[in-house]
């Protein structure tokens, strides 16, 4: 399994002072010196943390891959074609949230989509949808002939019982095998931490997952770089 590193929160104590440090930029090349092999930045309509800055440097700095999260707007995806990522993940966004609160609800505008997605594949950028974990989405990633998804495990993540986690559990791990089996690439982020990764890490067909917020977390107590080794540690090494 593969650990990629949302680097967003960095930049999220940056704008809390509206200053230049920390640097998300000299984050993401401390990540991949740890190990991490795969950074995700969301460039927000609103640039809450993540500003236009940082994506071109990021482009021009990131060695292992730059996962753009973004919604499915005629400006992201200008930007997406100027500065061609290696992925773009399309993800649901709302203003008034702090956080990606779910999955993309592709039924909704599938022709927007399909243009969306034509546009970023035309320059050879991977296409990854945000989903929830519901087989319908899967049948709705094939038809717009994405390359990856990943699942949206916040609901798994905020899960209080132990049963609960588990069905929550089930029901990943269920797409991801359905997904595998139909040849797309399967991914899995949001809400993961240091305690709830391990089931997931026991999933064989997640090939990657996409974390920020518990390791930046993390890293303010241990330092960046072993709060990258420790997550490796954790997904290489799964009990």
């Amino acid at each position: 399994m593969r650990l990629a590193i949302n680097i967003d929160h960095v930049a999220t104590i940056r704008e809390a002072r509206g200053e230049f440090e920390p640097d998300p930029v000299i984050a993401a090349g401390i990540c991949e010196i740890s190990g991490a092999e795969g950074i995700v930045c969301h460039l927000r309509e609103d640039r809450r943390h993540i500003n236009d800055r940082d994506l071109r440097l990021l482009k021009e700095t990131v060695q292992t891959k730059l996962d753009l999260e973004m919604a499915a707007t005629d400006e992201m995806v200008k930007i997406a074609i100027e500065t061609l990522p290696e992925i773009v993940t399309l993800v649901p966004e709302k203003r008034s949230e702090l956080t990606t609160e779910g999955g993309l609800n592709l039924s909704g505008d599938m022709q927007r989509y399909k243009d969306v997605i034509s546009e970023l594949k035309a320059k050879d950028i991977l296409v990854s949808l945000f989903i929830d974990p519901e087989p319908v989405n899967v049948d709705y990633a094939i038809e717009l002939s994405a390359d990856i998804i990943e699942i949206h495990t916040g609901k798994y993540s905020n899960m209080r019982t132990e049963k609960d986690k588990l069905m929550e559990l089930s029901k990943i791990a269920s797409i991801a095998s359905l997904a595998s089996e139909q040849g797309l690439i399967v991914t899995a982020g949001h809400g993961l931490n240091y305690k709830n990764i391990i089931p997931i890490a026991n999933i064989p067909e997640i090939q990657e997952v996409s974390i920020g917020h518990s390791l930046i977390s993390r890293a303010v107590f241990t330092g960046l770089q072993k709060a990258v080794e420790d997550m490796l540690y954790l997904i290489r090494n799964p009990s």
